[in-house]
């Protein structure tokens, strides 16, 4: 982050940069409080960097991958008494955007204080973002570096035409890095084999089980078994 910020700081202009930012966050801000009073419930919507995003039906295999993942998930979560899964509808606040990810997990530390009418959620451990055409932009750069930079544990992006998952974690040395300085590795690319959660403890799945319904129920029965 330093290096984006060197020309700036030496700058002759730097107070002017400054001042025409804050005056760019404080109009987002007044943007942000008025979409947070109107979005509608039920609807899937997103403020990124001053923009409202409205959600485009999904396609089939989309909906899929969705609903075979979080089969998985929040059972496992909910059985081993690990916290709270988030599917779609749940908007996290990070420091400049709202998002609504596909799946997102928060630890039983952060999810045992969620009150029943909730609406707005704190930053989770791990995030799950199934590519569309609509989104496939935004969620590789927009949401991978806002993710990484608010300290997101782990990062899912899965692909349902080519069935990929890609797993990331934050790079170690970003545990001891100032707040906002979070980078990505690549932890796997697959489109087979086990992907081990780093955020959910235990979490063990074949990548086949998240795009082939038999593989997902032979998985959950063993998950639940264990």
């Amino acid at each position: 982050m330093e290096a984006v910020l060197e020309p700036l700081i030496q700058s002759p202009k730097l107070d002017f940069y400054i001042r025409e930012l804050s005056a760019v966050r404080e109009r987002e801000e007044v943007m942000r409080r008025r979409f947070r009073a109107d979005a509608p419930e039920g609807e899937k919507i997103e403020f990124i960097n001053g923009r409202i995003m409205y959600a485009m039906s999904v396609r089939n295999n989309h909906a899929m991958v969705t609903e075979l993942l979080a089969s998985l998930l929040s059972p496992f979560v909910r059985v081993h008494g690990l916290g709270r899964v988030g599917i779609e509808k749940c908007r996290i606040a990070l420091t400049r955007n709202d998002y609504e990810p596909d799946v997102c997990f928060w630890r039983s530390e952060i999810a045992n204080s969620f009150t029943p009418r909730q609406a707005e959620f704190p930053i989770p451990d791990f995030v799950v973002e199934i590519l569309s055409d609509a989104t496939a932009e935004r969620d590789r750069t927009i949401k991978f570096d806002d993710y990484a930079a608010h300290g997101i544990t782990e990062y899912w992006i899965i692909d349902p035409d080519t069935e990929t998952l890609e797993q990331y974690a934050l790079a170690p040395s970003s545990e001891s890095n100032d707040a906002g300085n979070g980078t990505y590795q690549l932890v796997m690319k697959s489109t087979n084999g086990v992907v081990k959660s780093i955020a959910v403890q235990g979490f063990d799945i074949p990548i086949r089980a998240l795009f082939d319904g038999a593989e997902n129920l032979a998985t959950m029965r063993r998950l639940l078994a264990a």
